[in-house]
């Protein structure tokens, strides 16, 4: 009879836990955290200095990166005027010609088929606006 009463007991006490468990959950009261309000919430300390020395930073790299855009833009310009004057040229094929800019100087690689080709694809390079140096890397097919 003991036994049978403690038992009704210990489960009174978790069917009330329980029931107090959910009453809170239900209610919201105990699952939420409190919102802090602005008064008790510390100030937020920025080092100005080290902000201002990151953003300085972050510029000068956004800089190099359209520099570095920029010129890479000025390259291909330059090729593509290169290539655009070869290919209305009568006499020079502009299909076998490689042209690669570095800065202002102009590479021309690849095979020809004359002397004159040569010579005029040359000149084509070196009388393009921008262009300063024209590296000659052009092989004359022998007949």
């Amino acid at each position: 009879m003991v036994r049978g009463l403690v038992k009704l007991v210990l489960v009174a006490l978790v069917l009330v836990a329980g029931a107090f468990y959910l009453f809170g959950y239900w209610t919201g009261g105990s699952f939420r955290q409190p919102v802090p309000s602005a008064a008790e919430t510390p100030p937020l300390s920025i080092d100005t200095a080290a902000a201002r020395e990151r953003g300085a930073e972050i510029g000068e790299q956004a800089a190099k990166a359209v520099a570095t855009a920029g010129a890479s833009l000025d390259e291909g310009r330059l090729t593509a005027k290169i290539k655009a004057k070869m290919v209305l040229d009568d006499l020079v094929k502009a299909r076998t010609i490689d042209v690669t800019t570095t800065g202002s100087t102009v590479t021309l690689s690849g095979t020809v088929n004359s002397r004159a080709e040569r010579e005029r694809a040359v000149a084509l390079a070196k009388e393009t606006e921008g262009v300063r140096q024209v590296t000659d890397r052009l092989v004359v097919r022998q007949p």
